[in-house]
C-alpha cells in the first residue's frame, strides 16, 4: 500500500474552481474543494496549475518489435508521459507485424515491464498487413486488442474492408482506417499544389484520402461496423465525416495538431521534418480542419506520433520517410493554436484529449473522483516555452516545431498513483 500524497491548490480542469485530492493505493482517495482532501506524505503543491484527467492517445507508433533504432516502449511510453499522457494506443506496423495473439500479448507483458503509461495494442486487419488475409479479429480482441488497423498501409479491397468490419462487428472493436487510394496517390510526396509544382516532387492530391474515406463510410453502413477514420487532412474528408453523423453511421474521426498548425508552406524549403502522411495540406483545408473541430465534427485528437532516425530524415525530401514526432508538443499545439484564438475552451480542449478516445475505445474510465484509478496530468496553459527537440524523452527529434515558441506546459502526470513524469523547471522552482 503506498503512502497517502494530496495534490493542493489545483484549479479543476472543468471549472477551473480550486481544487485538491488525494491518491493512495493507485487510486483517488478523496477529492473536493480546499481542506477536502486531508494530509498526506509528500504532498504536492500544484499552485493554480489545472488538474486534468490523464490525456490519452489512441494512434501512436512505439516501433518495437523491430524498429527499436527509432522508438521502444520504453522511451516512447517516457515521451508519451512527458506530454501529460497516462495511456496510449499504439500501431501494428511493428517487425514482425502485431497481427497474432502471441504478440499482442507480447506488446501488453512488454510495457508491463518497462512502460511508463498504459500500454492498448491495436491489432491488425490483415495478416502481414497486406490487405489480403484477415487476422483473427475476434482472437485478437480476446487477447486485448482494442481496435484493428492496418496503419501505415489502407485496405485497397474494398471486399475485404467490408468483410473486415462484418468480423470485427461482434466484438465493439473499430476498424481505424488510414485512408488512402494508392492508385490516386502514385508517386506523390506531399500534397498536391503550387509547392509540390514549384519544388518539382510529385503530388498527393486530398482525392486519395477523400475517396476512401466515403468508401468507408458507405461500407459502415452496409455491415453496421464500427469505422474509425484515422488522422483526417482534407477538407472532403471532414464533409463526409459531417454526412454519416447525420445519417447517424457507426463512424468516427481523429486528426492530429499538425493539421490545424500548419499548412504545405512548411515543406516549402524542402523540409523533410515535415513530411507525413496524410501530407500537410492548403490554407482551405486547414481552416476546415479547425471549423470540424468548432462543430464538434471530430471525435478525439491524436498525434500520430512517428519517429525516425536522424539519418532517415536527412535523406532527400523525396526519400525520407513519412511521419514526424508528436507526444511531446500535442498539448502546446493544442492550447496554442486552438484555446489561445478563441477556436476551444481549455476544458473542450481537454476533453478530446481525456474522456472522448477512453469513450471510443472503451477504455476504462478516469475522473477525479474517489474510486478512480490515479491517472491524471497537471499543466500550467499559460506557461509559455520554447520547444527543445534535443531534450525529447522520444528517440526521434523529427520535428517542424523544433524552436517555436508555444504556451500550455505539462508540470507533472501521475499514472496508477506514480509520478511518471515531473517537469524540471517546476522542480527547481521556489517554494510555492
Amino acid at each position: 500500500m503506498t503512502a497517502r500524497q494530496v495534490v493542493r491548490n489545483a484549479r479543476h480542469w472543468k471549472t477551473g474552481e480550486p481544487f485538491e485530492l488525494a491518491v493512495e493505493g493507485g487510486r483517488v482517495v478523496a477529492s473536493g474543494g480546499p481542506g477536502a482532501a486531508g494530509s498526506g506524505k509528500n504532498d504536492v503543491d500544484a499552485a493554480g496549475a489545472w488538474l486534468s484527467p490523464g490525456l490519452v492517445d489512441l494512434h501512436v507508433h512505439l516501433r518495437e518489435p523491430g524498429g527499436e533504432g527509432r522508438e521502444t516502449i520504453e522511451t516512447g511510453t517516457r515521451a508519451a508521459s512527458a506530454g501529460g499522457f497516462t495511456a496510449v494506443a499504439c500501431m501494428p506496423n511493428t517487425h514482425p507485424v502485431i497481427d497474432n495473439q502471441a504478440w499482442v500479448a507480447w506488446v501488453l507483458q512488454r510495457a508491463t515491464q518497462v512502460g511508463h503509461c498504459r500500454v492498448h495494442p491495436i491489432a491488425a486487419v490483415t495478416m502481414g498487413q497486406k490487405g489480403e488475409q484477415l487476422a483473427e479479429l475476434i482472437a485478437l480482441a480476446e487477447a486485448g486488442a482494442v481496435a484493428f488497423s492496418d496503419d501505415g498501409h489502407p485496405v485497397m479491397s474494398a471486399e475485404v474492408m467490408r468483410r473486415a468490419l462484418e468480423y470485427a462487428k461482434p466484438t465493439g472493436r473499430p476498424i481505424v482506417c488510414h485512408e488512402e487510394d494508392l492508385t490516386l496517390r502514385g508517386h506523390g510526396h506531399m500534397n498536391e499544389g503550387p509547392v509540390a509544382a514549384r519544388l518539382g516532387l510529385g503530388g498527393i492530391p486530398a482525392a486519395a484520402e477523400v475517396v476512401m474515406v466515403r468508401r468507408d463510410i458507405e461500407l459502415a453502413e452496409l455491415t453496421g461496423g464500427r469505422v474509425h477514420l484515422a488522422h483526417l487532412s482534407a477538407s472532403g474528408s471532414f464533409e463526409a465525416l459531417r454526412d454519416a453523423k447525420r445519417r447517424g453511421l457507426p463512424v468516427t474521426g481523429e486528426t492530429c495538431p499538425h493539421y490545424w498548425t500548419l499548412t504545405e508552406d512548411a515543406t516549402a524549403e524542402y523540409d523533410t521534418h515535415a513530411k507525413m502522411n496524410p501530407p500537410l495540406r492548403s490554407a482551405r483545408d486547414r481552416a476546415a480542419v479547425i471549423e470540424a473541430i468548432r462543430e464538434g465534427i471530430v471525435d478525439c485528437f491524436v498525434t500520430d506520433h512517428a519517429p525516425h532516425t536522424f539519418e532517415d530524415k536527412r535523406q532527400p525530401f523525396d526519400l525520407a520517410p513519412f511521419g514526424i514526432v508528436g507526444l511531446e508538443t500535442a498539448l502546446a499545439l493544442t492550447i496554442t493554436f486552438l484555446v489561445k484564438p478563441g477556436h476551444l475552451t481549455l476544458a473542450r480542449a481537454l476533453e478530446l484529449w481525456t474522456d472522448a478516445p477512453r469513450r471510443l475505445f472503451e477504455l476504462p474510465a478516469v475522473t477525479l473522483e474517489p474510486g478512480s484509478p490515479a491517472d491524471f496530468t497537471l499543466l500550467d496553459p499559460e506557461h509559455e516555452w520554447t520547444v527543445d527537440a534535443s531534450r525529447f524523452r522520444s528517440k526521434g527529434r523529427n520535428t517542424p516545431f523544433d524552436g517555436w515558441k508555444v504556451n500550455g506546459k505539462v508540470l507533472a502526470t501521475w499514472c496508477g498513483g506514480e509520478i511518471t513524469h515531473m517537469e524540471e523547471s517546476w522542480m527547481e522552482a521556489p517554494a510555492r
